[in-house]
């Protein structure tokens, strides 16, 4: 029976390898950060302010 053996052979280092981990987690970080500055939904200004017409028809003795 015979056996077969591999052994991974790593690629030769190159200088740019040193610089792409850093370049992708600053590419990550400012495509979050441009996806949430520019993002058009703001729920802050969309939130109830009080009580509207409905429940002041309900509650006649209730708040302005």
């Amino acid at each position: 029976m015979a056996t077969i053996s591999s052994a991974s052979l790593h690629a030769p280092a190159n200088s740019r390898d040193g610089l792409a981990k850093p370049l992708a987690e600053l590419r990550t970080f400012l495509r979050q950060f441009i996806a949430k500055a520019f993002d058009p939904y703001h729920p802050e200004l969309h939130y109830m302010r009080g009580p509207g017409p409905a429940w002041r028809a309900k509650h006649p003795g209730g708040s302005n």
